[in-house]
């Protein structure tokens, strides 16, 4: 045990210093071709959802 107190001890003092705080990231705006292309992709969504729908309303 006597062996591994330094190490032990080392390693105590030095985990405070080695944390780093977080920042948290902020998020970037969307432009307007991303809001564009996903206005697309939900009209698509529902869409392909309102197809599927009827086909299995048919069975």
């Amino acid at each position: 045990m006597t062996r591994f107190a330094p190490a032990l001890l080392a390693l105590l003092t030095a985990a405070p210093a080695l944390a780093e705080g977080f920042d948290r990231p902020t998020p970037n705006a969307q432009s307007a071709t991303a809001e564009f292309w996903f206005g697309l992709a939900c009209i698509a969504l529902i869409a392909a959802l309102a197809v599927v729908a009827r086909v299995v309303a048919r069975r």
